[in-house]
């Protein structure tokens, strides 16, 4: 039993599931807003395997394609996949499981939503390959997690209105812009070891302004998201209220290095819950 509770905290550094906070916020502000309130049981249930499923197998891969590179960086080398606690043929079956299950839950919810299933794991997948040759791997990131939006969406209608579409951009570019501020902590590796990332290639100054754009971009499609669906003040305030929020990680970077992970997990996963959060109370008044 020891063994068992060990492997699956194992399992858990290597995904860090924890993380999938970032990403299931917004798989449920689009089911609330398609479906105009409470969108029932079930669906909770299939979004969040979905979610769920969706970030095991992109993390999966992630980490499987980066044994090498993992391997060699200070930063990772204490990692399940470089230091032997799990292997890779128990990384690809876990890759094949969380796809399975991804795949089945699209078949459960919808025929749209399982047409678009394995598009969106090619996606999902192909994250890990753009850094050896693309800088432009930080947009793939965020088109990653932005399709959660799209997904939430199709789970409850079977449809992709405008809305879905501007808030699954603000996702986008918000995902984007916190991977620059994260991916400074890795420039001088990236540059050693000749992978692509826009730190790398145009230096920190650079990146902050970049990242300072993409999340500008952000707050204006979270504003045409909470026009385009005709939707109250609660949902104005989200969006306004995340320019703050970004504005303060910004801030908090720009201020201290040090201080990229707090950036990078609390401050966007607060922003995350409390945006879903101002949703419910917009849609319950």
């Amino acid at each position: 039993m020891q063994k068992i509770i060990q492997k699956i905290k194992d399992f858990n550094e290597l995904v860090m599931f924890e993380h999938s906070i970032f990403s299931l916020p917004f798989i449920f502000i689009a089911m609330i807003v398609s479906a105009d309130g409470w969108f029932g049981y079930e669906l909770l249930g299939f979004g969040v395997l979905a979610a769920l499923s969706a970030r095991n197998f992109a993390m999966g891969v992630n980490r499987y394609l980066d044994r090498d590179i993992d391997a060699t960086n200070p930063r990772t080398a204490g990692r399940p996949n470089v230091d032997g606690r799990i292997g890779a043929k128990s990384i690809i079956v876990f890759i094949v499981i969380n796809a399975l299950i991804f795949i089945v839950v699209a078949y459960a919810i919808n025929f749209l939503a399982f047409i678009l299933s394995v598009p969106i794991l090619a996606v999902l997948g192909g994250y890990s390959y753009f850094k050896r040759f693309s800088s432009l791997a930080h947009i793939i990131l965020g088109v990653a997690l932005g399709l959660a939006p799209i997904a939430g969406v199709v789970a409850v209608s079977g449809t992709i209105p405008l809305w879905s579409v501007l808030l699954s951009l603000g996702v986008i570019f918000w995902v984007a812009g916190f991977d620059l501020l994260y991916s400074l902590q890795d420039i001088d590796f990236d540059k050693e070891n000749n992978l692509h990332s826009i730190p790398s290639q145009y230096g920190a100054e650079a990146t902050l302004f970049i990242s300072s754009i993409f999340h500008a971009l952000t707050v204006l499609f979270w504003l045409l998201f909470v026009w385009s669906a005709g939707l109250g003040i609660f949902a104005f305030i989200s969006a306004i209220g995340s320019g703050f929020v970004l504005a303060y990680e910004q801030k908090l970077v720009r201020r201290d290095f040090t201080q990229i992970d707090r950036a990078f997990f609390t401050v966007n996963g607060y922003l995350g819950i409390a945006f879903l959060i101002l949703i419910i109370l917009d849609k319950s008044v």
